[in-house]
């Protein structure tokens, strides 16, 4: 071959390798899934229970209203006044409180439909000691921190509660509360053992409905929800929709499928092979979001936690646990052409979750990712409740392939609630704008993902019109995202959460 005809091959090999190449180095000849930017939508609810997504799924739980992590207040009708745990805990539970607050309030672990542990705010449980006194001790409860919740006619307002020793607790006076009551009652503002019950808080998430149907029942109901929420014709329909990728939030214990740790089952993990599947048929990416990390990183319940308590990063065991999932899953499917990213947690909270044990997480989850794929992108989560939207953009930096998740919504906070349309359309273009760009750098990592937000406010009585603008505002300053943006969430009781109900019903048009 001439040194010319050498010098032509050469070229057009360069040529051709530089068309083969994506903006951030990936080969082009490789990447089967969509390329930034994603337009996508969570499907959340599915493979991982939040109730107020579809609380028909808790219907059939006895006793529903007393599932782990509810929140009670109990009133003495004798003393009118309203049981606490003295310093919030490690002390007597007395009954001399005119009013309820963090002391006062106890949160179930369930047992059974009727039979409870009690823990109060320091984290300590109920117990009896030995002169009969209820007192909040024991840092780990047993069968001596057992107690009974007994019903008037059902009735969850008006209670007795009996303790292990069979005897049924009274508030006999304001200094203590005490396990000595044998008799009957006929519920009278007279019995000391009677107490008025207040619910200041549930929860509704996978380990809830897991715990509350218990693991025969809940396997059937699980099995049939992850079989019938989401089909096959939901991707069908979301790639018809404009949209080029899912976001699934999962939960710690599939990677121990088909038999995880209790309370939760098995099954979701065969639901997530056929998402793969479906996705890859209909030319959709895939994020595999880790939305539930053992010892939740947030007091949500859709972390699965049991009662508010948010012990993820407390120490490296748990960490070491976490990168173990992300192991799992990257081997899992680094091979499927349908893999667009794996998401190494959603939304840890600060405090709980420090700064230097997320950094540590990130590193190490990001190389289980490396292990098994060069090229899967790799989604780290800003920390919610922080001043500093910042605080991880140099270190994601040294990352390739990295994005940060932000995530955007014009609700749960007080400033939002007079919000008329133009004032939250108004926050979006310019408020949304600027924490947005705060977090992109163009033409470098991490690429920015609003892997949230929601065509839905505190407003009441908007039009149709109203919501469209308000939903196309946001499409608009959100598609200034290098890697792009996932509405939540695909199907929802809610209608404007549902983004399938806004599509078909002309709020949103991602075509356009």
């Amino acid at each position: 071959m001439s040194s010319t005809s050498t010098i032509v091959l050469r070229l057009g090999l360069l040529l051709l390798c530089s068309w083969s190449l994506l903006p951030d180095g990936r080969s082009l000849v490789a990447a089967a899934t969509p390329v930034p930017p994603i337009r996508a939508v969570n499907l959340g609810g599915w493979l991982l229970t939040e109730g107020w997504i579809l609380p028909s799924l808790f219907y059939g739980i006895p006793n529903n209203d007393t599932l782990d992590g509810t929140q009670l207040q109990f009133k003495s009708v004798v003393q009118n006044r309203y049981l606490a745990a003295e310093q919030g805990g490690g002390g007597a539970i007395v009954s001399d409180r005119t009013q309820a607050s963090s002391w006062e309030t106890f949160r179930l672990w369930r047992i059974n439909e009727t039979t409870f542990n009690f823990r109060v705010f320091g984290g300590q449980f109920w117990s009896v000691d030995g002169t009969g006194a209820v007192v909040a001790t024991a840092t780990t409860p047993g069968p001596s921190e057992t107690f009974q919740i007994v019903r008037r006619n059902g009735d969850l307002s008006r209670v007795r509660i009996r303790a292990p020793n069979g005897l049924f607790l009274q508030a006999k006076t304001m200094q203590s509360l005490t396990a000595d009551r044998g008799v009957a009652t006929d519920w009278s503002d007279s019995d000391p053992s009677v107490f008025l019950t207040t619910t200041a808080g549930r929860m509704q998430g996978e380990y809830q409905i897991c715990n509350g149907y218990g693991i025969t029942k809940a396997t059937e109901v699980l099995t049939n929800h992850w079989n019938t929420y989401i089909k096959e014709s939901d991707f069908s329909f979301i790639s018809s929709s404009g949209l080029n990728a899912v976001r699934i939030p999962v939960g710690w214990w599939i990677a121990s499928d088909p038999n995880p740790p209790p309370p939760f089952v098995g099954g979701s993990l065969k639901a997530l092979d056929n998402a793969f599947d479906w996705a890859e048929t209909y030319n959709l990416g895939v994020i595999v979001d880790l939305h539930a990390a053992p010892g939740s990183q947030n007091p949500f319940e859709h972390s699965a936690t049991r009662d508010g308590t948010q012990n993820w990063g407390t120490t490296d065991a748990n960490i070491a646990q976490t990168v173990q999932v992300i192991d799992f899953l990257a081997s899992r499917y680094a091979n499927r052409t349908g893999l667009l990213a794996i998401e190494l947690l959603n939304e840890p909270w600060a405090p709980g979750a420090t700064l230097s044990s997320l950094k540590k997480y990130y590193q190490d989850g990001y190389n289980a990712v490396r292990r098994h794929s060069s090229t899967g992108y790799v989604i780290m989560s800003n920390r919610l409740s922080i001043e500093d939207p910042t605080e991880l953009l140099q270190f994601a930096s040294n990352f390739s392939s990295s994005v940060l998740d932000v995530h955007y919504y014009n609700l749960f906070e007080s400033k939002f609630t007079n919000f008329t349309v133009q004032q939250n359309i108004d926050f979006v273009k310019n408020n949304r704008s600027s924490d947005l760009n705060a977090v992109t750098r163009k033409n470098s990592f991490p690429l920015t993902f609003v892997g949230e937000w929601v065509a839905e406010w505190d407003l009441q009585g908007a039009s149709k019109e109203d919501y469209q603008a308000f939903a196309q505002a946001q499409q608009n300053v959100y598609g200034g995202a290098t890697f792009g943006w996932a509405y939540w969430t695909l199907k929802n009781v809610n209608r404007a959460w549902s983004m399938e109900w806004m599509m078909k019903n002309g709020y949103i048009s991602v075509k356009s």
